[in-house]
């Protein structure tokens, strides 16, 4: 930082890299985000709350109280069980000199800028799953991530259908159409996660209602 304290570290520990971001503070400094290069990384808010958290399987923003604004999967993830929920881009300032930018699992970079000088790191990673019985497991669903999942599937349907109408002007020739497998597969792993979630029976009902239309 200007005033000489550390502001971004890189070390090694055991087999793998990791990048910390302290706060502009000589002692006693918290730390304001972690990076591993096992795809583990968390933020923080300046009072220590987690702001962001990440994982093999994905991540999760959170606000100041601790209650999950969005979450998302990584586009490369193979081994999540579940629909894959996409990233949208994420900009966020740790304080005035540092940024970070997360716009995939290995396009994560943490943004130093002072007295008109600037430092970039790359801190993504694209981990390699070589045991799947030592990965953690993933963060369950919350109610209010099921819904629009179900609602997706939906369109997606339904834009199916209305592929099948302009392909097959007959009635007879469309209604021999099959929809296409990954849509079964996608409905499929939605109730499944309400079952795992422990979802409403209010909520699985109209979830099953929306994917089996």
């Amino acid at each position: 930082y200007p005033s000489g304290n550390l502001a971004v570290l890189v070390l090694r520990e055991a087999q793998q890299l990791m990048c910390i971001v302290r706060e502009d503070k000589r002692s006693s400094a918290a730390l304001q985000a972690v990076f591993k290069s096992d795809g583990r990384s968390t933020c923080y808010y300046p009072d220590g709350a987690v702001w962001i958290n990440m994982t093999i399987w994905g991540g999760q923003y959170l606000d100041q109280a601790g209650s999950r604004v969005r979450r998302w999967t990584w586009a490369n993830s193979i081994t999540s069980p579940g629909p894959r929920v996409p990233l949208s881009p994420i900009f966020i300032s740790l304080n005035r000199h540092v940024g970070v930018r997360i716009l995939g699992q290995d396009k994560i970079t943490v943004s130093f800028l002072a007295m008109g000088r600037q430092a970039k790191f790359n801190v993504g990673t694209r981990a390699e799953v070589r045991d799947m019985g030592r990965l953690p497991p993933p963060a369950p669903l919350g109610e209010d991530e099921l819904l629009p999942l179900a609602l997706r599937v939906r369109v997606l349907q339904l834009l199916d259908r209305l592929r099948a109408c302009l392909s097959f002007p007959s009635s007879e020739r469309r209604d021999k159409v099959k929809a296409p497998a990954f849509l079964t597969t996608q409905a499929l792993k939605i109730l499944r996660l309400c079952a795992a979630a422990d979802a409403s029976e209010e909520l699985r009902g109209a979830v099953g209602a929306i994917v089996n239309a």
